[in-house]
């Protein structure tokens, strides 16, 4: 695992508010001007679990920038939003990311802001297709699993993430208020690279989420549960041929792309 003090640190209440309310003031505009902006990131696993975001701050698990998921066919409406709400696009980003990422600095409040448009490309593609307009304010619960599990080099404040979603949610084969296991077995179905990934990861949380003294046993009980449930949705889904092929070349080849540190 790599430097697990990344986006791990005290963070007081009034910050945490701070981040908070700006979220909320961009999706309301974003919502108002007709935009289907979602967001994801810590944000968003604190957005969806009411009952278990306190372990965030309890775990030192901090906020440090503000994501978004959105439709690249909306990318100047929401380029113009945020100006609006005082944010600056690095223009040169979303070019040489081909229109895939855009990143925004506000320079009174400080606040950072990354928009994702049409997937997630990480160590592995998780696409946005028809799946935003599923969930709000923030992008499908089986998404925010994914946007986890799909990072090779997991760090403790995406097992901290993946501990509260599992906690808060049941598994199911619905997205509302439901992780739906269906989707994520249909992504792993498709490719092997993530079925590996997302499995191996599935597993480090389970063994990483008994060593956390905030949780109690019943807790730690229920994390490993819906750990099991996950990955047996995922090992009953039919494999494609593309997916079988590569079973067969398995890690002697590299499954996943070497990114930089996933914020």
């Amino acid at each position: 695992m790599p430097d697990s003090s990344l986006g791990m640190k005290p963070q007081d209440a009034s910050e945490r508010q701070r981040f908070e309310r700006e979220v909320k003031r961009i999706v309301t505009a974003a919502d108002a001007a007709g935009l289907t902006l979602r967001i994801l990131g810590s944000l968003a696993f604190q957005t969806h679990c009411p009952d278990f975001g306190y372990l965030q701050a309890e775990m030192g698990r901090a906020y440090t920038d503000i994501d978004f998921a959105g439709y690249g066919r909306q990318a100047s409406e929401i380029r113009r939003v945020l100006a609006e709400l005082g944010y600056v696009e690095d223009r040169e980003v979303f070019v040489v990311t081909e229109g895939g990422r855009a990143i925004f600095e506000n320079h009174s409040n400080q606040l950072h802001v990354d928009v994702f448009y049409e997937k997630l490309d990480f160590c592995h593609v998780i696409p946005w297709n028809g799946r935003l307009e599923v969930d709000s304010p923030t992008i499908p619960l089986a998404e925010l699993m994914l946007e986890k599990m799909q990072i090779v080099l997991i760090n403790e404040k995406d097992v901290i993430d993946t501990i509260m979603l599992l906690l808060e949610h049941s598994l199911g084969d619905t997205d509302h208020e439901i992780i739906n296991t269906s989707r994520i077995a249909e992504l792993c179905g498709q490719d092997w690279g993530l079925w590996r990934t997302v499995t191996m990861n599935l597993d480090k949380v389970r063994l990483l989420s008994q060593g956390y003294p905030q949780l109690s046993d019943e807790q730690k009980a229920s994390v490993v549960g819906r750990l099991a449930g996950i990955t047996e949705r995922i090992e009953d889904e039919p494999k494609n041929l593309a997916w079988r092929l590569r079973a067969r070349v398995g890690d002697r080849v590299k499954w996943y792309k070497d990114v930089e540190e996933v914020q």
